[in-house]
């Protein structure tokens, strides 16, 4: 690159002909010619300092600390002893499609193809993939549309999500189960990516921080979504995912003093 910025001249000449010339570059000048080449070298290759990283507004603890329950989700995704595991991943499943369309559902107002232009979520955009494997890049509200119109579609399906009893379970069930966690997650990523803000706003942060870590618990206990898939929340994920710290004992009020006995305040010591 040194090379490039001394043949500016564009005469074949030697250097101590360029020093003597008038119009030739000075040693200074390509000095400081070569320390702007490297100063662009640590830089994108524009020029151009890369953009610093968004600051995560829901990463900050006075959002983070605020919860709906205070216990371990632990507890409540461990499959009990007498439900039967297809059983048990079909009623969370399900519960967790219409928690998680409901809370998109108070801010949809806010995500608009105009606002929304493609379905993100940090530095990932996602594509759908209609039934022949066709990619097509969409809004979010499309997007979003297209993942609880699939999601209605297969937990009502009596083939797949059987309510009756006796009726058994598709083999393709668990792929099934799968394929709808990963669609949802997607959906919570975009809410705390590009709209927790209004959450926010609407004091909502508490039931999404819930009903994110309730659906991460869930997901790894029986492993629903690839890791690779939800690696892009993780930091938000170590925090949620933690439980809680116990409230630290409130301190009991100290005894008031007891006042001189009547007889101990009239005592006079003689010497």
């Amino acid at each position: 690159m040194v090379g490039d910025y001394c043949s500016f001249s564009g005469e074949k000449t030697d250097m101590h002909s360029q020093r003597n010339s008038k119009n030739g570059l000075s040693c200074k000048m390509v000095l400081q010619a070569v320390g702007k080449v490297l100063r662009k070298s640590k830089t994108k290759p524009n020029g151009k300092k890369p953009p610093a990283e968004e600051k995560k507004q829901y990463l900050e603890l006075e959002y983070t600390k605020i919860r709906v329950v205070d216990f371990d989700l632990k507890e409540l995704v461990v499959l009990p002893r007498e439900i039967d595991l297809n059983e048990w991943l079909a009623s969370n499943t399900t519960t967790f499609f219409n928690l998680i369309n409901l809370q998109y559902s108070t801010i949809s107002e806010f995500c608009t193809g105009d606002t929304c232009q493609a379905m993100t979520a940090c530095n990932t955009i996602y594509y759908w993939y209609d039934e022949r494997g066709k990619k097509t890049k969409c809004t979010a509200p499309q997007y979003v549309d297209f993942v609880m119109s699939l999601c209605q579609k297969l937990v009502t399906d009596e083939e797949i999500f059987p309510t009756k009893y006796g009726k058994e379970f598709p083999n393709s069930f668990e792929s099934l189960v799968k394929k709808i966690c990963r669609y949802l997650f997607h959906v919570l990523a975009h809410l705390y990516w590009a709209h927790f803000k209004e959450t926010v706003a609407l004091d909502l942060q508490g039931h999404l921080n819930t009903l994110y870590a309730h659906f991460i618990v869930f997901v790894r206990e029986f492993n629903l979504v690839d890791p690779k898939e939800t690696c892009i929340m993780d930091d938000l994920s170590e925090v949620l995912c933690t439980p809680a710290p116990p409230p630290a004992p409130t301190p009991a009020p100290s005894a008031p003093a007891s006042a001189p006995s009547p007889s101990a305040q009239n005592h006079v010591t003689e010497r």
